[in-house]
């Protein structure tokens, strides 16, 4: 059995700083549930207002958890959400923010990227994305090519770049864990992206590559059955937003020097960029959508401006 106490101490006390007289809630369902457990317990060490609620893993990225559970978490002071699909971008956490709690999600966290992604050094991973972001935050346009074939430009307009260091100490902050990106949701993008990382429903990708093309902010064509179903699936719930290019990130984290198949952690990898269809009400958009899909492109070459961004390099 892996030994998942050092990670979750780290997750309790280096990243989000819980204080004794602070509550802790841990939300899970059964198939992160050792995970989730391993969280209360450091967290227990630390307080001893602490609860773990569990629920059944939702159908897709970005669905709404119970009613219950949202509550629960808008009255937490400290959050950590290790579940199957992702709370990042749902209403439940973002208004748990908004509340005063802060919190991380670990979203499809395994044991193995457990243990791999919170060994680290988070202050390390701030400083990278720090120097990362201060070189894009305020461009008109982010345009992104690769050798795969992607020539994708973006246009930020009047929203922030936001930056995801891990490092959660004051109220209303989140992350993810683990943690390493500065991204931002374009008002707009206009061009092709080709994925050639990892992408749900397939993980890492084996010599295939997933094409998408973007016009006026919305993806209009996928060259994937599969990926093309799940966002078809959204869409039969709010039409035209499930097609909507909610996110560009940059990976800051240079411990991950491998794509292992597993979105939470190759988004972060640095020197990586991945670009998302559907939500983005929660980092700093204006769509609702009940999908958020990530893809992770390799060896990009990020400009902004026209200025080659220096982007960060795996250990």
């Amino acid at each position: 059995m892996t030994d998942l106490s050092a990670p979750a101490l780290t997750a309790i006390e280096q990243c989000l700083a819980l204080d004794t007289d602070e509550s802790c809630l841990v939300v899970t369902d059964e198939k992160r549930e050792p995970i989730g457990e391993a969280l209360y317990d450091a967290a227990r060490a630390v307080t001893d207002d602490v609860s773990i609620v569990r629920y059944p893993p939702g159908d897709q990225h970005g669905e709404e958890p119970p009613a219950p559970v949202a509550a629960a978490m808008r009255e937490a002071d400290v959050f950590l959400a290790p579940t199957t699909k992702s709370l990042s971008h749902t209403r439940a956490r973002s208004q748990a923010t908004a509340a005063g709690a802060r919190g991380a999600t670990l979203p499809g966290i395994t044991e193995e990227v457990f243990t791999t992604g919170l060994d680290t050094d988070y202050d390390a991973i701030e400083r990278h994305t720090r120097e990362t972001y201060e070189q894009v935050a305020g461009a008109d346009e982010v345009r992104v090519t690769a050798p795969n074939g992607t020539d994708i430009t973006f246009r930020p307009g009047e929203r922030e770049w936001l930056q995801d260091t891990g490092i959660v100490h004051e109220a209303g902050g989140f992350s993810n864990l683990p943690a390493g990106e500065t991204f931002v949701s374009p008002e707009t993008a206009d061009g092709t992206y080709v994925v050639d990382g990892t992408m749900m429903p397939y993980g890492l990708l084996d010599g295939q590559e997933l094409r998408f093309e973007v016009e006026d902010g919305y993806v209009t064509d996928i060259s994937d059955d599969e990926v093309r179903e799940q966002v078809e699936t959204g869409a039969e719930e709010v039409g035209q937003d499930a097609y909507n290019l909610a996110e560009l990130g940059i990976g800051t984290n240079v411990a991950v020097t491998d794509l292992v198949g597993s979105v939470l952690l190759d988004e972060k990898a640095a020197g990586t960029v991945h670009i998302a269809i559907g939500d983005d009400a929660g980092i700093g958009g204006d769509t609702d959508a009940p999908l958020h899909l990530d893809g992770i492109i390799r060896e990009p070459t990020v400009y902004a401006d026209g200025e080659e961004v220096s982007l960060p390099s795996p250990n």
